[in-house]
């Protein structure tokens, strides 16, 4: 098959013409999972999982809006910044960001979230899906205060699935090997790649670098 890679979403549109359309043709394409990888999934934390979540500084958030446009936004802190408010029961601290809002207007919108929490360094992974909401209740936001100051609005998430997931892509990855990552000097920077997204005339690197610079700091205020 000659694939045309200049054909922009038309390319797609090929590629989708001939999709999979239903689940039991992709099953055709695996062998069955191992039992214990469906045995593994728990509709609540247990101390465990509740451990995992209070060492990790960086969660994952996958949500939806109404129409099903996906998005993936990280969210990090200091260890265990997601509260643990009963095995049931999660709250994500929202710190200041770009102020887009694309995470929390589809919780409000949707009502779900999926999570994959991360531990720097090492491979564990736990993933959480469940009913979430977004809440403003001054009584919860002054108990989360991983950066030092209550949130304006916070995340809360109904346990439904929670499983530790397998670390092959970590490890595939080289996440955590910096000995194995490329150079900084063959990789793209944020500001370069900010720069070609705004295509504004007159707009350098060093400019978005300084604006880069100045955000984080107040980010951390």
């Amino acid at each position: 098959m000659t694939i045309d890679t200049e054909a922009g979403g038309v390319l797609f549109e090929s590629l989708r013409a001939d999709a999979l359309t239903d689940p039991e043709q992709l099953r055709e394409l695996y062998p069955e999972p191992n039992p214990n990888a469906l045995r593994k999934e728990r509709d609540r934390l247990t101390e465990e999982t509740r451990a995992l979540i209070g060492c990790s500084s960086l969660v994952f958030v996958g949500s939806a809006d109404a129409e099903g446009r996906a998005d993936v936004t990280p969210r990090g802190g200091p260890a265990g910044f997601v509260s643990v408010l009963d095995e049931r029961t999660l709250a994500i601290p929202d710190a200041t960001g770009n102020r887009r809002l694309d995470t929390l207007q589809n919780v409000v919108r949707t009502g779900r979230v999926g999570l994959v929490f991360l531990i720097p360094g090492r491979p564990t992974t736990l993933r959480v899906n469940g009913r979430a909401c977004v809440t403003a209740r001054a009584d919860l936001l002054a108990a989360l205060t991983p950066v030092g100051r209550p949130p304006v609005t916070a995340i809360v998430v109904e346990v439904e699935e929670v499983y530790p997931h397998c670390p092959k892509s970590l490890m595939r990855a080289h996440a955590w090997q910096p000995e194995k990552w490329l150079p900084a000097d063959a990789q793209p920077s944020s500001a370069e790649v900010t720069l070609a997204q705004l295509d504004l005339p007159g707009l350098t690197v060093e400019q978005i670098e300084e604006a880069e610079r100045e955000s984080l700091r107040l980010r951390y205020e």
